[in-house]
């Protein structure tokens, strides 16, 4: 972010754009759902004249892609775009917009109405499609629009999208939740499930193999459960065994999955698919089941664990991830025992986890017993280092070796190195020769770290 530049860098900067150049900046929080309706924006904006540049200094218009999962998001927005006012005033014709998530919820939407006046375009999750429209009546008209659909429309096909890579990309195939967990605020501002066509998803994929890309992510909030609001015999199953056919791709992958819908067809189909990675992110979120029930979860201890052996004895060196939360309300200080059991027994290969965060409007918050903020960090440090270290054992199982690796680009840490993911979406990082970025290549593991592996070019 810019913070407060000094006026005369902030006038040199100005002055620097390039003439006639429309560029526009984008910052996106949240889950990789959020990422390609960013994708998407940029692709409709592209057919406008605009141009993504670097930073918010450069462009004529900004948006924020925003995040209502967490608290720290929406902190972050309001944040920024406060500071935004200074670039406002020395670039009045720059426009300001808020979308996403955030916006669906009626509070924060009032919130911005009466906070940010200096934004100039707000508009949610249902009608992204409209960016162009809203877009063309804020220029025209020289006022503030603001236009957010708390009702879902039909899925609109065919837009146009500017992908963020050449070699990975994603696919979204279910809009929505059902679910309503009682700390999830996702099923009110996305929806509930709408799946897309099988055949629109296909044509999808095909497009992308002609076009080079190697490996696709296929998205939804509750992915496994695609084809549920479709008529005939169209399964999340099935629909894995058809984009396995597409020519041109290599590796499948898809998140997030609801342990309730992963079916044994799924399973028999990850087992015998050539391309269908050996990856599974299966959001546990507790290991209690008196948790799990207040969660609304709708599966037991029991039945996640009997699901995460079926997976492994069907599918070879399969790598298991998870979402974990701690300090949900009421969760007593067995409950949480129960949690790092259960982390202990599926010995997950990483997680993410969090600290119950209350989100307003969803039932969780109305739960009494909400647990002291102390008490939350005191549980997740504990949870990350024993989940760390078991990270880190799987991890050191890997060591001799030889795994495939599509080779993604240099290191972050060391660009002298190159750097990529294993079928197991294990970071792979090793020497060689640039030509290899883009490429399956196969590295024999050396050494191992807790987050990533090291390795040598297999000969």
């Amino acid at each position: 972010m810019i913070g407060r530049l000094e006026e005369a860098e902030l006038e040199r900067r100005l002055q620097a754009k390039q003439p006639g150049q429309k560029g526009v900046w984008i910052q996106t929080l949240g889950c990789q759902m959020n990422e390609h309706d960013t994708e998407i924006m940029l692709g409709m904006l592209a057919h406008m004249g605009y141009v993504e540049v670097a930073s918010p200094v450069e462009a004529d218009l900004i948006l924020y892609n925003t995040c209502a999962v967490r608290e720290n998001p929406e902190r972050k927005v309001y944040g920024q775009i406060h500071m935004l006012r200074q670039l406002k005033e020395r670039n009045p014709n720059l426009i300001i917009g808020i979308c996403g998530c955030m916006v669906q919820q009626k509070a924060e939407l009032e919130k911005i109405r009466q906070s940010l006046e200096h934004v100039d375009l707000v508009f949610g999750t249902h009608n992204i499609h409209r960016l162009p429209e809203l877009l063309h009546r804020v220029k025209v008209t020289g006022e503030r629009v603001i236009e957010v659909w708390h009702e879902e429309g039909d899925i609109v096909e065919g837009l146009p999208v500017q992908r963020e890579g050449k070699l990975k990309a994603y696919v979204t195939i279910i809009y929505g939740c059902n679910e309503f967990c009682t700390y999830c605020i996702v099923p009110y501002v996305r929806g509930k499930e709408r799946s897309r066509a099988m055949e629109q998803i296909l044509a999808e994929c095909r497009e992308l193999g002609e076009a080079g890309y190697k490996e696709i992510m296929l998205l939804g909030q509750n992915v496994n459960a695609y084809g549920n609001d479709l008529p005939g015999d169209v399964t999340f199953a099935r629909l894995l065994a058809e984009v396995d056919r597409v020519p041109g791709i290599e590796r499948i992958r898809f998140t997030s999955p609801h342990p309730k819908h992963f079916t044994d067809d799924v399973i028999e189909v990850m087992a015998r698919a050539e391309k269908v990675c050996e990856h599974i992110h299966l959001p546990a979120q507790a290991g209690s089941d008196r948790t799990l029930r207040r969660m609304g979860r709708r599966y037991t201890r029991d039945q996640y664990l009997r699901l995460v052996d079926k997976m492994r004895s069907a599918i070879d060196d399969l790598a298991i991830t998870t979402d974990l939360i701690v300090g949900f309300p009421g969760e007593t200080d067995e409950d949480f025992m129960e949690t790092i059991r259960l982390v202990e027994e599926v010995e997950f290969d990483g997680a993410f986890m969090f600290i119950y965060s209350p989100r307003i409007g969803t039932p969780a918050t109305r739960l009494k017993d909400q647990v002291p903020e102390d008490v939350k960090r005191e549980r997740i440090h504990y949870l990350i280092d024993v989940q760390n270290a078991i990270s880190r054992k799987k991890n050191e199982a890997w060591v001799g070796r030889t795994v495939e690796v599509l080779v993604e680009g240099t290191s972050h840490k060391d660009s002298t190195k190159l750097s990529g993911r294993s079928r197991q979406n294990k970071l792979v990082v090793f020497e060689g020769p640039q030509d290899l970025i883009g490429k399956t290549v196969n590295v024999r593991i050396t050494e191992a770290q807790t987050w990533s592996l090291t390795g040598t070019l297999a000969q």
